[in-house]
């Protein structure tokens, strides 16, 4: 459809109203693709996770359902969505407004039950998902980077696109893209953890190059600081991680 079909198409609709539209087009779109099987956007290069299981880790990987049901168990829009805002599925602390395209409640709390239950759809370790996403945003779910990254996980676009996250910024999203794309990565490196994280940061071709972390200092420092926040995380939620090994 032209620019100037849409544009016609929607004219006079509240903006907050069009947004919701656009979300369920959006969604629908991601169904349609789970149907077919294809990504929107996906690249064949991208390895997949959908049956692959997370050698030598403590966090085997269960069987992935496609992002969109994944997603669609993660969140739900409530009566609010009039107004262009969605809650996360019990967690009345934690909202996405589609309007403005950010989200709200940026303590690393308001996130755990959503980064534990990505955690267990993608065989990665919470505590793990968790330290990353501190060290990437410092849970903001508006966090942007220069290079392009955005959201709680710091996806690039492309990547983004390829694991069928069609907003970084919705914190849902994010979190749910992110450990999809680190359980790939863990499944990639033979469940090594740190092989991982410094595949997320630098990219799988250095780490495939060097045949680990690469020499780069701020790969380096970053998969040290992952690691760190992980500990911390775990001796802060015992039970937490307790359950997750058990």
């Amino acid at each position: 459809m032209s620019t100037q079909a849409v544009s016609g198409a929607t004219a006079g609709i509240p903006a907050g109203e069009l947004a919701v539209m656009q979300r369920v087009q959006q969604l629908q779109q991601m169904i349609e693709s789970a149907r077919t099987g294809v990504s929107p956007g996906a690249s064949s290069a991208t390895p997949s996770s959908a049956t692959a299981t997370t050698t030598g880790s403590a966090y085997p990987a269960t069987t992935n359902t496609d992002f969109a049901s994944a997603l669609q168990a993660a969140t739900t829009a409530d009566d609010s969505a009039a107004s262009g805002a969605s809650n996360v599925a019990g967690y009345p602390g934690l909202t996405y407004d589609a309007a403005n395209g950010a989200g709200a409640g940026g303590e690393a709390g308001n996130y755990e039950p959503l980064i534990e239950q990505a955690a267990a759809r993608n065989g990665v370790d919470p505590a793990v998902l968790h330290g990353l996403i501190e060290q990437e945003s410092g849970f903001d779910p508006s966090a942007t980077s220069s290079a392009g990254a955005s959201g709680l996980t710091q996806l690039m676009p492309g990547t983004a696109s390829s694991l069928g996250v069609a907003n970084p910024l919705n914190p849902a999203e994010s979190i749910e893209g992110g450990a999809r794309y680190l359980g790939q990565l863990m499944t990639q490196f033979g469940g090594n953890t740190e092989d991982a994280l410094a595949a997320y940061n630098a990219g799988p071709g250095a780490v495939e190059q060097y045949g680990g972390i690469p020499p780069y200092a701020e790969t380096q420092s970053y998969v040290s600081k992952v690691l760190g926040n992980a500990e911390a995380y775990r001796q802060s939620h015992p039970t937490t991680a307790a359950a997750s090994l058990a």
